[in-house]
């Protein structure tokens, strides 16, 4: 008695949708399943630490421009106009080579997470498409 209860309430467990062995399309599907959720999360990871540097260097170009403008109050305060339009234009120029510098790093590290991903998801998908095969013979 005690081992057919035993039994059952093993193969319960066993085929629990959370159990490892639990029937869905095989083990190729969790093979799968794994190399796509660790694709999405190395993509996550790259775009978030793109976004992050493009703000850090669109802030600091901003702080920058702002110090040369600052600089060029001054200047045409005393009356220097030219000089006051060089200091304006440099922190211009500097701000948006930052901001170019922050938009390609991101665009790069955006690119390199997709093409992880999709190795990743290949990955799974030639690792499903041979389990299932050794399945077959």
């Amino acid at each position: 008695m005690n081992k057919k209860i035993l039994t059952v309430c093993s193969l319960l467990i066993l085929a629990s949708p959370g159990s490892v062995f639990a029937e869905t399309d095989g083990p190729g599907q969790r093979v799968e399943n794994r190399f796509d959720a660790r694709g999405d999360r190395i993509e996550e990871r790259l775009d978030n630490r793109g976004d992050r540097i493009e703000g850090r260097l669109d802030r600091r170009g901003d702080r920058i421009e702002g110090r040369f403008d600052n600089r060029a109050d001054r200047a045409r305060d005393n009356g220097r106009d030219q000089r006051a339009g060089r200091l304006e234009r440099r922190g211009d120029r500097v701000n948006a080579r930052l901001d170019n510098r922050g938009e390609r790093m991101n665009a790069r590290l955006d690119r390199r997470g997709d093409r992880i991903n999709r190795r990743m998801t290949k990955r799974g998908e030639r690792g499903h498409q041979r389990i299932d095969r050794r399945r077959s013979n």
